[in-house]
């Protein structure tokens, strides 16, 4: 199985998860250019997709999806409440009839030789989800755009090999930065972003000896850093209750605007 983030950040979002037999992409925030360029360096094209699983309505995760599944035709499968928020985007254009998959969140289904897992995350959107993704070998997740997270999440980040884990803000650039007061208290909230600090406390519960790739993702512009990010994560794994240190973890930074590294499990 391949891991790959085409882009990540509140700019846009696109992560590709496939192994030899099926593709697959978790959100299409960026431009049908920028999707297609991504594909290219992993040696897939549009048409070998065999879907597109869409985590909530906003524009950074569906901005090229009107453009992209017009073109290429690709199911896309989402929760009730994202589908009718894809549909009320009116700047995504027309979508094709038929390509509009609903799923539910813990109702598991098949796509080639993938088995995806929808579960709840708490965001302000209609109904988003985050997703499992296996296949008989391996097991990613997807767990980005989480104000906060319990005993449910955790439990549904569980035995993965990898994960593309939020690390949106650190909580001081947040607090003296430029955004609006009412700004600020959203992406705090409960309804809003992951921190760093929260970030990596949610890696502390979720650490076992198989996984063995971190991805930090949906880094805020003006609110975080890459170092930061990185840093403040490792010390928290490594001064967390369990026994792993921060220097154990095979982990990186989504970029914004490029093409991560491509992790094989």
């Amino acid at each position: 199985m391949r891991l790959c983030s085409i882009a990540s950040g509140s700019s846009g979002n696109c992560i590709y998860v496939g192994d030899e037999n099926t593709h697959l992409l978790v959100d299409t925030g960026i431009s049908k250019k920028r999707v297609e360029q991504g594909l290219h360096t992993l040696g897939v094209k549009g048409e070998e997709l065999k879907g597109i699983l869409i985590t909530h309505e906003h524009i950074d995760h569906i901005q090229g999806l009107g453009v992209f599944s017009r073109k290429y035709e690709i199911p896309i499968y989402a929760t009730k409440g994202t589908i009718e928020g894809i549909r009320c985007c009116s700047s995504l254009g027309k979508m094709p009839e038929g390509l509009l998959h609903e799923v539910e969140v813990d109702q598991t289904f098949s796509l080639g030789s993938m088995e995806i897992s929808p579960f709840a995350i708490s965001h302000d959107a209609r109904e988003p989800s985050g997703y499992r993704i296996e296949n008989s070998k391996k097991s990613v997740a997807v767990a980005t755009d989480l104000g906060t997270y319990d005993e449910y999440i955790i439990e549904r980040l569980q035995n993965l090999n990898a994960v593309v884990l939020e690390a949106n803000h650190d909580i001081h650039m947040l607090e003296v930065g430029p955004y609006p007061y009412p700004l600020k208290k959203r992406v705090m909230g409960d309804k809003g972003h992951l921190s760093n600090e929260l970030s990596g406390r949610l890696l502390c519960d979720i650490l076992h000896d198989n996984l063995q790739y971190v991805i930090l993702g949906h880094l805020s512009k003006e609110n975080n850093y890459e170092e930061l990010a990185y840093e403040t994560v490792k010390l928290e794994v490594s001064y967390g209750d369990n026994p792993y240190k921060g220097e154990d973890i095979p982990m990186m930074v989504a970029k914004r605007d490029t093409v991560s590294d491509i992790i094989t499990l």
